[in-house]
């Protein structure tokens, strides 16, 4: 049990390594308390086969959000800096 209650997803936020929790009640745990009871609808109300996404995207802080966001307008805007192409088609600028 000792395992599921320090279980953590890594990921990286702002160029830095960050762990957030990765289960149900870790992740209740770092919520402000005003958004528990939606946090736990949610969850109840949401198929399996995507919870992980729910649970991540509150897991998630807003600097995590919001650099998510910075990366979607940069693409929308033709900016393709460090992408890598799956098909080895490098025709877009600033692909790597």
């Amino acid at each position: 049990m000792g395992e599921i209650a320090t279980a953590t997803w890594k990921t990286v936020i702002d160029g830095k390594l960050v762990e957030v929790p990765a289960t149900i009640e870790g992740i209740r745990a770092t919520l402000p308390k005003e958004d528990r009871d939606a946090f736990d609808a949610e969850v109840r109300q949401t198929p399996a086969q995507d919870l992980h996404r729910v649970l991540a995207r509150w897991a998630l802080t807003t600097a995590a959000e919001d650099e998510d966001e910075a990366i979607v307008a940069r693409l929308k805007a033709g900016d393709f800096t460090g992408c890598i192409p799956q098909d080895g088609d490098e025709h877009h600028t600033g692909v790597a």
